[in-house]
């Protein structure tokens, strides 16, 4: 396994799905960024503790170039899966320098592009045409906003000690991973040591389970779903459980952040939405979905339900479900989130 994971999963071997998820969940992310960066200062430092394959700080770096730039910070135990994240982020960063470059030199010469044309996807559009993302920390050769600088450091997220080994932060950002950890309550703890007075702590954690399925499948017994969402809880508590050293944490997300010290506690939940037949790369990634539920679920579920997954899941099968264009992405992100006093 690559990497110390207490979960014993071995995230590194995920990093296609991860990159799929991040790919779907843009929208909502673009949101949950800008909606978090709002709150900060002048010229923060964000970290982005368990960062995955990088798909969100992509977002905080962009959302920190609008307001004159910042540090992000990314952290994991997986080297394979930091790595991925870096280059993502930075990446992002020299598209975000070239398209305000473009826009600047434009709006100098008092020209819109193609005539004046808006681009066909506002919304995406508007958030990589405002950015200004790039390495070190001089101003823009425009002159117009700060670098956002980007670094990587390998870290246990379970570590009492990560306070002493990340500089104080104005956002401490932790993505589906606190419940990953032995003792979810120390761990917020220590997300909250990590940020600096005033500074903002928020767990993207629960909100509502991702649908992609039809009911009826026209192959085996309708529902199938749910039972897989069922037996997915399932599976979760054998994960918690065989976790060395777990600690029960029996309240909600809100509650832990209001133990953990936190003030201001609030949440709020964005929108994942693809209706059939879903972008390119939809398919594959509930291939990937489906995949791990089986892998899952196998203990918990019937004879029959594992036939009609295997056979959607054959890319030779009749009822493969590469061949449908019924498939489609719906699910909310929730984001819980306090101030350090």
């Amino acid at each position: 396994m690559s990497g110390h994971t207490h979960d014993h999963i071995d995230w590194a071997d995920r990093l296609v799905l991860l990159r799929a998820a991040d790919t779907l969940d843009a929208p909502a992310h673009a949101v949950i960024a800008a909606r978090l960066v709002a709150k900060l200062p002048a010229n923060p430092t964000v970290i982005d503790l368990g960062c995955g394959a990088g798909g969100m700080s992509t977002h905080f770096a962009r959302a920190l170039a609008t307001q004159g730039g910042g540090t992000i910070i990314l952290v994991d135990a997986t080297p394979e899966l930091l790595h991925e994240a870096e280059r993502a982020v930075r990446a992002a960063a020299d598209v975000a320098q070239a398209h305000r470059r473009d826009g600047s030199t434009q709006t100098r010469n008092g020209r819109v592009p193609d005539g004046g044309a808006e681009p066909s996807n506002g919304h995406l559009a508007a958030a990589e045409d405002t950015a200004t993302t790039v390495e070190g920390g001089a101003s823009t050769a425009e002159g117009t906003a700060q670098a956002v600088e980007v670094r990587a450091v390998v870290a246990d997220l379970a570590d009492g000690a990560l306070p002493d080994l990340l500089p104080a932060a104005d956002l401490v950002w932790a993505s589906r991973v606190v419940h990953h950890l032995p003792d979810q309550q120390a761990a917020i703890g220590t997300l909250t040591a990590v940020a600096r007075a005033g500074g903002v702590v928020a767990l993207a954690e629960g909100g509502l389970s991702f649908s992609c399925l039809p009911w009826d499948l026209g192959l085996g017994r309708p529902g199938l779903e749910d039972r897989l969402q069922a037996a997915q809880a399932e599976w979760f508590v054998g994960m918690r459980e065989g976790i060395d050293g777990a600690v029960p944490m029996p309240y909600g997300w809100p509650l832990a952040l209001e133990h953990a010290g936190l003030a201001d506690v609030s949440s709020f939940s964005a929108l994942v939405d693809h209706p059939a037949p879903g972008p390119d790369g939809l398919a594959d990634y509930v291939h990937h979905h489906l995949s791990r539920l089986a892998t899952h679920g196998a203990d918990y579920l019937s004879e029959e339900d594992r036939a009609t997954l295997a056979s959607l899941l054959d890319p030779d099968s009749a009822h493969y479900l590469g061949h449908r264009r019924d498939l489609y992405l719906l699910g909310a992100r929730t984001v819980h989130h306090g101030r350090r006093p």
